[in-house]
């Protein structure tokens, strides 16, 4: 539940953050957010033009991050605390905080990213401005160097998932990429998406029935269905760290196999499922032989597991 709720009764933006065993990281994120709306130099308020709120819902992290979001709790008037007694996962407790969230649009921002410059004001600012045309939008997201990552793409088509598993789709540009233009796209990463709320509401939210990882992709999915426009801003840079909560590579492949296949059985034919867990097993299958010929025991690890996954499905 949460803990002394903001003293807002309505605001135009609720920034909803979920965190889970990520204490420094989390905090960062949070600092780079407040630092984002102040004005070089100075420690006056940057956003004349809308009132805003921050939403964290703690996934019932056991490394400290509680007591430091209780000290932004007691420091911050626009701050609000949810904290669940078990980890519900990244839907689930992405829809809690839309529950109690007070503003018309919602920000959903990972706690591994920082806002740069004043990135938040300028995804906000061309949303308000656009939002007859745009539904939906994403900003651009980097690496810790500063490198592009790619955080957009079209939809996990058959061919698109073969070029992910084959042929090294995002090096390609085929299955996701960075543009440095205004674009509309099938989905935009979920450590940044910006939407009406009345319009997330419409979609139905996230689907809790995911855990972690593909719920944008499902979300997006739902939403070029009912007719809503996705888009890229470049304009509005983020750092991404990247899977910092998921404690190792294997857990997130493993987590993408089970997306993809939930996805394709609640979206796709049959057919097209028997076609996916084909390719999921193919590729598993090949990483586990080049585990087995070079002694690598991550890749036995991750890949036997993913394999009898995609075999089991």
């Amino acid at each position: 539940m949460p803990i002394n709720p903001t003293r807002l009764t309505k605001c135009d933006l609720s920034i909803i953050i979920i965190s889970y065993n990520t204490k420094k990281i989390t905090e960062e994120c949070i600092e780079s957010v407040y630092r984002s709306f102040l004005h070089r130099g100075s420690k006056k308020s940057a956003t004349p033009d809308f009132s805003w709120e921050m939403i964290v819902v703690d996934n019932s992290s056991t490394d400290g991050s509680v007591a430091t979001l209780r000290t932004f709790q007691r420091m911050k008037p626009n701050f609000t605390l949810v904290e669940n007694k078990n980890n519900v996962g990244f839907a689930k407790a992405n829809n809690q905080a839309v529950k109690i969230a007070k503003g018309k649009y919602l920000l959903f921002l990972n706690s591994d990213t920082i806002v740069l410059d004043r990135a938040i004001l300028k995804l906000v600012n061309f949303y308000r401005k656009n939002e007859k045309t745009i539904s939906i939008l994403g900003g651009k997201l980097f690496n810790e160097d500063m490198s592009p990552q790619p955080s957009c793409g079209p939809f996990y088509s058959l061919p698109v998932i073969f070029g992910a598993l084959f042929m090294k789709g995002d090096y390609w540009g085929l299955t996701r990429y960075s543009p440095n233009e205004l674009k509309e796209v099938d989905w935009v990463s979920g450590a940044c998406i910006l939407a009406k709320k009345d319009c997330f509401e419409k979609i139905n939210g996230f689907d809790e029935k995911i855990f972690m990882y593909m719920d944008e992709i499902d979300f997006l999915y739902r939403a070029k269905k009912q007719g809503y426009r996705v888009f890229f801003y470049p304009e509005a840079k983020f750092i991404h760290l990247g899977s910092a909560s998921s404690g190792g590579k294997t857990y997130p492949i493993l987590q993408v196999y089970q997306g993809f296949i939930y996805f394709y059985r609640k979206h796709h034919s049959r057919l097209s499922f028997v076609f996916l867990k084909i390719m999921l097993q193919l590729k598993a299958l090949i990483a586990l032989t080049v585990g087995k010929l070079t002694g690598d025991q991550y890749l036995i690890k991750t890949y036997g597991k993913a394999y009898q996954m995609a075999k089991m499905a």
